[in-house]
């Protein structure tokens, strides 16, 4: 008799516990899914929805504003997404608000974000359809990546076949640099300039000190003071 009293508490308990654990159960469901508050809806029209499902969250300036309800493909180019949307925040989105994918954190979930319109336009009315922009494919970014890194290697190649060829002495720039004739020229041009200006100065040195040339250079000196003292005036 005692034994099938306590099988019998044993049983309720159990029932018990059960029961609130599905009463919670549904309520967080709800809660989630916007059962028990007061929503509107609203759609959008995608060309891919980039693995969206019924059930992500739709957010609204950073906020959990509601859920996506249902998807629906149109056409064999375009994706139908509902929103159900707290009633709360309808004063805040605006008839030209967009809707674009993204993702929760950097691997989370896919989420449907709407992004503000104009302050001072009108609010968004019930099962309105709402403008939508292509999100950013991480297939797209990853070719980019690709078409660069091909690139870079293309212009490394470049430079180290200039760099052989430079080295090789192959090419108008190879030979300057790694022609031991070339380079000798140069030097020996260098110097007889150098040569030629030592001889053109002692040149100009006698004759300012030959008779018939010092009048004119001290006159042509003196013109030069002049000048210089009228443009300090």
């Amino acid at each position: 008799m005692n034994n099938t009293g306590g099988n019998k508490i044993r049983l309720g308990i159990f029932v018990s516990v059960g029961a609130i654990l599905f009463i919670a159960a549904i309520y967080f469901v709800g809660q989630r899914q916007q059962l028990f508050s007061n929503t509107f809806n609203i759609s959008g029209i995608f060309k891919d929805i980039s693995g969206l499902q019924v059930g992500n969250n739709v957010r609204f300036s950073g906020i959990n504003v509601g859920v996506i309800g249902n998807i629906q493909q149109i056409t064999d180019s375009t994706v139908r997404v509902d929103m159900v949307i707290n009633e709360h925040s309808r004063k805040f989105i605006k008839k030209d608000a967009r809707a674009i994918i993204g993702t929760d954190g950097l691997m989370g979930n896919k989420i449907l974000v709407i992004s503000p319109g104009v302050s001072g336009k009108q609010v968004i009315a019930n099962n309105d359809i709402i403008e939508t922009t292509v999100p950013v494919s991480m297939d797209d970014i990853l070719l980019k990546i690709k078409v660069t890194a091909d690139n870079a290697a293309l212009i490394s190649g470049g430079l180290s076949d200039i760099v052989a060829n430079i080295h090789d002495g192959k090419g108008t720039i190879g030979k300057l640099f790694m022609d031991e004739s070339f380079a000798n020229n140069l030097d020996k041009t260098i110097v007889n300039i150098k040569q030629g200006a030592g001889g053109f100065k002692r040149n100009m040195d006698a004759a300012s000190h030959n008779f018939l040339l010092r009048g004119f250079l001290k006159k042509k000196d003196r013109k030069e003071k002049e000048k210089r003292e009228n443009e300090d005036k």
